[in-house]
Order: C-alpha cells, then sequence, then structure tokens
C-alpha cells in the first residue's frame, strides 16, 4: 500500500536587500532635493507661529520659538483676505474646468489623419510655443476687448496651453486605434467615441493635466497684476504680493480694531503666515492627484 505523505509547504526565503554604491548615491541625491523643497516650507511655517521677538534674533529655524497665532487670526479676521481665497477658487475651478474642455476639443481632432488641414494647425499649435505677442499687446488687446477690470481677464487670455495639448494629444495617440475601430462599426460617432472610450481611458492624463492648470492659475499673480484694479477680484496671490511689498500694513491695524501696537507686534510673523495660508489649499489638493503623475505624463510620452 502507497502511503500518502503530507507535502511540506515550501518555504521561500527572500534574500536581504543589497544596495549597492550608485543606488545609495542616488537614494542621498532625492533625500537632499527632497530636503531643499522642504526645509524652506518648514521655516516659513515655524517662523508664522512664532513671535516677534524670536524672529528677529533669529531664534527660528524648523520649530516655532515662542508660539503665536495672533498672525493668523489677523488673516482669518480679514474680510478682504477670505473673499480673496474664495474668489480665487472660483477662478481657478472656472479657469481649470474651461481649459480642460479646449485642451480636449483641440487634442483629439489633431489625433485624426482625416482631418482637413492636420499639419497646420499642428504647425500654428507649436508656433505659439515659440514666438508671442508680448505683453503689450496682450494688454493692448485685452482692452480692445473690454476685459480689463474684469474676472474674464483673468479668465480668457492663456486658457489653452500647447504644452498641455500636446501632452494630452500623445496619450490619445497612444490608445489603441481597434477600439475606436470597434466603436465606429457599431454606429458611434466621434463624440460618442471621445466620451465615452477616449476619456475615461484618459484620466490618468486628464487628472494631471487639471492640477498642472489648476496650480498655475491659483500661483499666478501678474495677470491680475497687469489688469485687475478692483480690490475685489484681487486674487490671493496678488493680496500676498501687496503685502510683501509693504502695502498692507494699514489694513493689518485696521482688522485688530485699529491697534497698531498689535500690528506692530505681529509685522514679522503676518507675510510668512499669509504665505502659508495661500500655499495651503493647493497642497491639500495635490495629494489627491499626485498619484496620476507618472501614468498621466510618462503615458502620454510614449508616442508623439
Amino acid at each position: 500500500m502507497m502511503q500518502n505523505k503530507t507535502a511540506e509547504p515550501n518555504i521561500v526565503m527572500k534574500k536581504p536587500r543589497i544596495w549597492t554604491m550608485p543606488q545609495i548615491i542616488l537614494t542621498l541625491i532625492i533625500l537632499l532635493i527632497s530636503l531643499t523643497c522642504l526645509l524652506p516650507f518648514v521655516n516659513v511655517a515655524a517662523t508664522s507661529l512664532s513671535s516677534k521677538s524670536a524672529i528677529l534674533s533669529g531664534k527660528v529655524s524648523f520649530w516655532p520659538v515662542e508660539m503665536d497665532t495672533r498672525a493668523y487670526k489677523a488673516i482669518f479676521s480679514d474680510p478682504a483676505m477670505m473673499r480673496s481665497l474664495w474668489f480665487t477658487v472660483g477662478i481657478t475651478v472656472v479657469y481649470t474646468l474651461f481649459s480642460m474642455v479646449l485642451t480636449i476639443l483641440m487634442a483629439y481632432p489633431l489625433t485624426k489623419k482625416r482631418l482637413a488641414g492636420r499639419k497646420f494647425f499642428n504647425f500654428m499649435a507649436l508656433f505659439t510655443m515659440y514666438f508671442s505677442g508680448g505683453t503689450i499687446p496682450i494688454y493692448l488687446n485685452i482692452k480692445e476687448l473690454g476685459l480689463l477690470d474684469s474676472p474674464w481677464s483673468l479668465i480668457l487670455p492663456g486658457m489653452l496651453s500647447t504644452y498641455n495639448m500636446i501632452i494630452l494629444k500623445s496619450f490619445f495617440t497612444a490608445l489603441p486605434d481597434s477600439l475606436e475601430e470597434a466603436a465606429t462599426i457599431d454606429g458611434a460617432n466621434d463624440f460618442q467615441i471621445l466620451l465615452q472610450i477616449v476619456l475615461p481611458l484618459s484620466m490618468a492624463s486628464l487628472a494631471t493635466l487639471t492640477l498642472f492648470y489648476a496650480v498655475g492659475k491659483w500661483n499666478s499673480f501678474q495677470d491680475a497684476l497687469y489688469y485687475i484694479q478692483t480690490k475685489a477680484y484681487q486674487p490671493l496671490q496678488l493680496k500676498l504680493y501687496h503685502l510683501i511689498k509693504g502695502s498692507q500694513a494699514v489694513d493689518i491695524a485696521a482688522m485688530e480694531g485699529g491697534s497698531s501696537t498689535v500690528a506692530t507686534d505681529i509685522s514679522e510673523s503676518i507675510e510668512p503666515a499669509s504665505i502659508i495660508f495661500a500655499t495651503l489649499p493647493i497642497l491639500i489638493v495635490y495629494p489627491f492627484v499626485q498619484r496620476y503623475f507618472v501614468a498621466g505624463v510618462t503615458i502620454g510620452a510614449v508616442k508623439g
């Protein structure tokens, strides 16, 4: 009789990871670059929470000294600053939405060989990357269109990025042609193929470009500096620009009930607190779409 032998489980021993010298050097370089980007932000955050005497004496490095939150209280109690925050959020959302729609509607047709004049449109799009009319012609154009001192002057100019369009066009080109051919056989038109097949397969690239547009608009202030005079239409970054330039000293005293003593006490921490206030919203959004970066940009560069 044959005896049933119990099969012993195969135990796979994991080999300890051996770090090579190139890997160690590369890791140290990446760590150094990361610290170079992170530590200044940590220093600004620590400064915003420190007292004036500690800041002026140079005691603040990467940890708050003599904790003082009056700068943040002054910012959040300022109606103008909060109004600029929500205005910037609205402008960023509308601009990003319009920009993505235009980018998609330009990138997708340029992937079709049957499009009449495709090479001409490609050339005209690339031409704008190398040549521009300059600041003065753009300003005169916006003035003639009646967009000066209007929120639309922050949305319409520069709404389409040729660089982002090329990335999305390359991503669309990398998609298998068999998917569209099968949909065409089933009777789908170009808009149905775009909405039901191409866009759902391009979420990584779309999320990446959405973040590019949103971050670019959130951080911009030069367009508002040129085109906007009404304070109600000033975005947050322009408020921060004026604050750093020292033009908001009167507003600081007013937001604390006209107390010049309090304004003087927080004058050294109000600028870093405003920087954190303006940067934090986009930092909160960033981690939710960061995972799309590698897939979106790398896959979009496969063809083109």
